[in-house]
């Protein structure tokens, strides 16, 4: 009688493994893409960092311990306790609150900023200048050149600095109009954040939109000429609908790689002009200004590392993982839609 053996994957007993098989060949290029990037530890390890950060920002008042204003002069400079589980800070507010708040304002400004400046603004500028060329192509190019011929953290300090007083200045009018009329929703624009969000998010656009536009522009001037968008435009196709149906998706992996890459950026700028006191003001929590509050004291750094080390490790610690996974992330995701690298 013979016995029937099992093959490795199927011995007796066990279960035969799952092997992950590769998409069919007519699956579109982002289901490939994400095949090919579930493949990668890395990116799949920095993902679920980013993931977890970015859900942190999201539902950070159903996180928090306490309120990111609330002041306990009673414990200030308090060590890691229960109640308290990074500690407090010079005036006594929970770090751990004030961390997960400032975690949410660096995820709203770089979603933003990287939204409209990066994918709404330079994509769209980018088909036009790369699919029109001629004087609008040139317009649109001198116009990034300038920009771009600033420092870039330079300009983006220079506009915060000379915006926000005359926004904020706007948003009190329009404040005391809309008490006058009675209309009490607009009332607290500026107690809430709202003004240094749009503030800094129009800093961070000129850092934001030339690098993409220029290079979906770069992109468009490579395949305007194609076969397949001659047809396009022989069978009467708009010009919208050939810029976005036909052109923007076979430009869809160089965007994905740089947006990436553009995260990580726009979040530590928004940390530096925070922690130079023109970003988000108190007492609205960032991540920049938590730095600067605990390095701003009369005292030493060193001095403060040693004796209160938890007040600087609990936000740098939270930006070092940010900017630091979005640059593994984009250099997975540079592999992935690299041909040269499959």
């Amino acid at each position: 009688m013979s016995i029937a053996r099992g093959t490795p994957e199927t011995s007796p007993g066990t279960r035969p493994r799952k092997r992950a098989t590769a998409p069919a060949s007519g699956a579109s290029p982002l289901r490939q893409a994400w095949w090919r990037l579930r493949r990668k530890k890395i990116a799949m390890v920095t993902l679920t960092i980013i993931v977890f950060i970015y859900a942190v920002g999201i539902f950070a008042k159903p996180i928090s311990t306490h309120s990111y204003s609330e002041t306990d002069l009673f414990n200030t400079q308090e060590g890691p306790s229960r109640d308290h589980i990074f500690g407090t800070d010079r005036l006594g507010r929970d770090i751990f609150t004030r961390t997960v708040w400032g975690v949410q304002t660096t995820v709203i400004l770089t979603i933003i900023a990287v939204g409209t400046g990066g994918l709404i603004l330079g994509v769209t500028l980018g088909l036009v200048a790369g699919y029109f060329g001629g004087k609008t192509d040139a317009v649109i190019m001198r116009v990034g050149e300038v920009v771009a011929a600033f420092p870039g953290i330079l300009l983006v300090i220079l506009i915060a600095a000379t915006l926000r007083p005359r926004i904020v200045a706007w948003a009190r009018d329009f404040e005391d109009w809309s008490n006058f009329a009675d209309w009490s929703p607009i009332g607290g624009l500026v107690e809430s954040g709202v003004v240094d969000y749009f503030v800094v998010t129009i800093a961070l656009l000129p850092f934001a939109w030339f690098g993409m536009m220029r290079l979906v522009r770069g992109q468009v001037l490579s395949i305007r000429n194609s076969d397949y968008i001659e047809a396009a435009r022989a069978v009467g196709v708009s010009t919208p609908r050939l810029l976005f149906s036909h052109i923007l998706p076979n430009v869809t992996g160089p965007i994905i790689v740089t947006a990436s890459f553009g995260m990580g950026a726009i979040a530590g700028s928004e940390i530096i002009l925070s922690f130079l006191g023109i970003g988000v003001q108190p007492p609205r929590p960032s991540l920049g200004f938590m730095i600067a509050d605990v390095s701003n004291r009369g005292t030493a750094v060193v001095s403060v590392m040693q004796n209160h080390p938890e007040q600087l490790l609990a936000p740098i610690i939270v930006i070092w993982l940010l900017i630091f996974a979005w640059s593994l992330f984009g250099d997975a995701l540079n592999d992935v839609f690299d041909p040269r690298t499959r």
